[in-house]
């Protein structure tokens, strides 16, 4: 099948579970290719759940500003379990990924792990998919698209794309924001020798059956690629996470009178941040002359927070429940460093948290508790943007908070004189995958 050339405007199907009013780092990816498509000739239709029944872990308003005017938006119904989990748990909240949210080892949580392992695969959204499929055919019935796209997690929604391909034989890209079955917690979900293969067989189809697939990170494409030897590499394009270059027009504003370190998003026991805050600690008492301030932005577990106070923290930590993604940008922009935190997990090499490409456009120095020689080291390091410490550099993190330290007392302002990141702007990135859509 020959190119569509770059001047012909064509039509594409976006399938996505996460749209606004949802918040959180997923809904963002699809929602910047969405916005940038058309400057590429690329008319997107966007199939997702009706905000009405959908199971979002966080809302954010703010983000359908993004939405291209004159977006077509089809929203369908859903049929999901997390109202009857709600009701039997008495909690507010459905689980985040990771289970950052949830109480560890209770009986109850063990109880619904097991439940969503086994009797909803891939994942409790897959009721979604029959209404989804329903509209999506009655599109492809009436008009000529492209090619489809389906994003996930959640990794249901290819199971859409592979039936709508197969049906229609039309082109058929799946996106992984994350890994299927090498997922940090996929082993919490308790799956039965049965439910574990029926999955890993939906993920073999999925690599095997879609035209073109992309992933975030050179590391998750490596693991993908083990799950199917057959298949080639060119087959799978590595498009990362980024930043809007609209995001950041502020001015950066480090505080002049407080050394503010941030963290955005999600943390638990997990991404073992533990040997930062007794490094921090004792910067604290061998510096007392500054102010410093610690700041988490997002959702802390428990565990976590009971980190903070062991390590006598707790006098300079502020606890900033989630907000919409403009504030949180506000807090990196009025930061001194930036601190991230990569899983202690198993694959951990194949983590590229979306915030990393939102941190390098802050220009802030970059902390970063992980895996060294992972693919967010090398990217660290490319652009010249920080440093990456394993979890139990001790030493190594508190001679580097001690430098940073001292360059504070001579200039407040630590923001980094050049970071060599445009390349990973939400716009450039789009460019990629127009460009899979049209070969």
């Amino acid at each position: 099948m020959a190119a569509v050339p770059d001047n012909e405007k064509i039509q594409v199907l976006f399938i996505t579970y996460y749209w606004p009013p949802s918040g959180g780092a997923g809904v963002q990816r699809c929602l910047k290719f969405v916005k940038n498509l058309p400057a590429y000739n690329i008319i997107p239709t966007v199939v997702t759940v009706s905000e009405k029944g959908a199971s979002y872990q966080v809302l954010d308003e703010s983000l359908a500003a993004d939405i291209p005017t004159g977006t077509r938006v089809i929203r369908t119904s859903t049929n999901e379990p997390f109202e009857y989990y709600k009701k039997l748990t008495g909690k507010k909240e459905i689980p985040y990924g990771g289970f950052a949210n949830e109480q560890k080892g209770s009986l109850v949580q063990k109880f619904f792990k097991f439940l969503r392992g086994n009797l909803f695969i891939p994942d409790a959204r897959v009721g979604w998919n029959k209404f989804a499929l329903k509209d999506c055919a009655d599109l492809l019935a009436k008009e000529k698209f492209a090619a489809i796209i389906t994003t996930s997690p959640p990794h249901s929604t290819q199971l859409i794309g592979l039936e709508l391909q197969q049906k229609f034989k039309i082109k058929w890209i799946a996106d992984l924001r994350d890994p299927w079955t090498d997922i940090y917690y996929y082993k919490d979900l308790q799956h039965t020798t049965v439910a574990k293969k029926i999955d890993q067989n939906y993920e073999r189809a999925v690599i095997q059956k879609a035209d073109a697939l992309l992933v975030t990170s050179t590391d998750t494409k490596r693991l993908f690629l083990a799950k199917a030897p057959e298949v080639e590499s060119a087959k799978i394009s590595v498009i990362p996470n980024g930043y809007d270059e609209e995001d950041f027009t502020l001015p950066s504003a480090p505080p002049p009178d407080a050394f503010v370190i941030t963290y955005t998003g999600t943390l638990t026991e997990i991404y073992n941040i533990e040997a930062f805050l007794k490094a921090l600690a004792k910067i604290t008492t061998v510096h007392p002359d500054i102010p410093f301030q610690l700041r988490f932005v997002g959702k802390v577990s428990a565990e976590v927070k009971a980190q903070i106070e062991d390590a006598g923290l707790q006098h300079l930590t502020h606890l900033i429940p989630f907000v919409p993604h403009s504030e949180s940008v506000k807090y990196l922009l009025s930061s001194t460093i930036l601190l991230m935190g990569i899983p202690d997990v198993e694959n951990n090499y194949c983590i590229l948290p979306g915030k990393l490409f939102e941190y390098l456009a802050a220009n802030k120095p970059i902390v970063c508790i992980g895996p060294i020689h992972s693919d967010a080291d090398h990217i660290i390091d490319e652009c010249g943007a920080g440093r990456v410490f394993h979890y139990a550099a001790f030493d190594l993190i508190y001679d580097h908070l001690d430098q940073l330290s001292h360059a504070w007392k001579i200039n407040h302002n630590l923001d980094l004189p050049f970071v060599n990141y445009q390349r990973y702007s939400r716009f450039n990135l789009t460019g990629e995958l127009a460009k899979i859509i049209r070969d």
